[in-house]
């Protein structure tokens, strides 16, 4: 028999290396690198980069500075709201119209304004306690989490003030418009004045409150608890939630004021699905 000449055997060891660099046995560590990379990453994000040990007296005398601190930023801002709460008596009036309002006790204007004064002080100094709030939790969040922190407060900040302005715009001049129609031919309307600070401060910081629903989605869907279509699968509930959340947030009776606040609910909850949605979740 003959021996190879040298032409096969360059063939076959050209042969040879077309096997090693095919692109079936390149594509694995190619893979694989992507894979590892993306779990480098995930394990980054998953990471506590301030964590410190801290026994649990530590961690509730830190607890007590913080509230500490936002008891005073509270305390200053009620005071200071105080001495200026003639204006924001006369703008809470502006949605009553002509109604006439009467101190029914004696000091009654006062307590009203110290009502007033409290929950104005509460809405000013809350920027500062949700910065106290963060502070305390923040070494105990990883890097992904510390990513929705500053979305969470400026955009929970941003609906209760839009919930504000929806019960002072909407809600609070429709219910008192079917308040005032309604016995129009039958009393003369002489408000309580301290009666009618309740409804209208109990109305604007409920309003406030229920606008925080597509927070609460966001954060379900970016946890991982619920996706958007589970949460659109449920608009048979969600519809029966938000007749029941009119009513139970309303203080008035008016069917028209407790649609409002429903239909704002039920806007929010979609929207609140959409944003989740557009997260990818």
């Amino acid at each position: 028999m003959t021996a190879p000449s040298n032409l096969e055997t360059s063939e076959q060891g050209s042969d040879n290396n077309l096997e090693v660099i095919s692109p079936e046995n390149s594509i694995a560590p190619i893979s694989g690198g992507a894979m590892g990379s993306r779990d480098l990453e995930n394990e980054f994000l998953d990471e506590l980069p301030d964590e410190v040990e801290m026994s649990l007296f530590d961690h509730l005398e830190e607890l007590r500075q913080r509230l500490f601190y936002s008891l005073i930023a509270v305390a200053i801002a009620v005071i200071g709201c105080f001495f200026t709460v003639k204006p924001i008596v006369q703008l809470l009036e502006v949605p009553a119209g002509p109604v006439k309002f009467l101190q029914l006790a004696p000091g009654e204007y006062f307590f009203v304004s110290i009502e007033v004064a409290g929950y104005s002080g509460l809405l000013i100094a809350s920027p500062f306690i949700f910065y106290q709030i963060a502070m305390f939790v923040l070494p105990g969040l990883t890097r992904k989490e510390r990513r929705l922190l500053g979305p969470v407060f400026f955009g929970s900040s941003f609906l209760f003030l839009g919930g504000l302005v929806f019960a002072y715009i909407a809600l609070i001049p429709a219910a008192l418009n079917f308040f005032v129609t309604y016995g129009a031919d039958v009393v003369e309307e002489l408000w309580s004045i301290d009666k009618y600070f309740k409804f209208v401060l109990l109305l604007m910081f409920s309003t406030g409150l229920a606008f925080q629903i597509p927070i609460v989605q966001v954060l379900l869907g970016v946890l991982g608890i619920f996706s958007s279509n589970q949460m659109l699968s449920g608009w048979r509930y969600v519809v029966l939630g938000a007749a029941v959340l009119g009513a139970v947030l309303t203080p008035s009776t008016d069917p028209l004021t407790q649609s409002l606040l429903g239909g704002a609910v039920l806007a929010l909850y979609f929207g609140g699905v959409g944003l989740v949605k557009l997260l990818g979740r």
